[in-house]
């Protein structure tokens, strides 16, 4: 199925009041969105993982090996929570700390093949979640949803500061 076509952009053009209902009622939808990501990062603790540490993964394998304070600015959280979920990544052998080759005194954090296979869990997880909870919709309710999620998230990122756009990278975006 093809991407949803954006329409054309009339500057000129008065916003209806169906546009501006339907953009409070998304702009309603995002903190509630917000809210349910919260809650299932929540539900997902109670299985004894650390998910805030084994989240950082998913910058290092995409951007590479990082020094902790870039990735603390990459995610945006502060140094001493990174710190503190590096350290568990370390412990649990899913990221290695290796001298910084343009620094001698400074290391980059490398991730493991243990933690690529963790991250793939990780994904594989969330697709067989979503899988289900979207079971009963159609084949052609879903690509939209996704053809138009993945445009928002896009769009919301090209509205970020430059150097902030690093930390969410377009997803690929996979068609039948």
């Amino acid at each position: 199925m093809s991407p949803v076509a954006a329409p054309a952009a009339d500057s000129s053009a008065t916003p209806s009041a169906g546009r501006d209902a339907d953009v409070r009622t998304l702009s309603d939808h995002v903190p509630r969105f917000f809210r349910l990501a919260q809650a299932l990062k929540q539900a997902a603790a109670a299985d004894g993982r650390d998910r805030a540490a084994l989240v950082l993964l998913f910058p290092l394998v995409r951007v590479g090996p990082l020094r902790q304070s870039a990735l603390a600015e990459l995610v945006h959280a502060d140094p001493s929570t990174v710190s503190r979920h590096v350290a568990a990544l370390v412990e649990q052998g899913l990221v290695q700390r290796v001298a910084d080759e343009t620094d001698g005194r400074a290391t980059r954090l490398v991730v493991t093949d243990a933690g690529r296979a963790a991250v793939e869990r990780l994904r594989e997880e969330r697709t067989a979640h979503l899988a289900a909870v979207t079971a009963g919709w159609s084949d052609d309710d879903l690509a939209v949803l996704t053809d138009l999620f993945g445009r928002l998230l896009d769009d919301l990122t090209a509205a970020l500061p430059a150097d902030s756009r690093l930390a969410f990278p377009p997803a690929p975006r996979e068609k039948s």
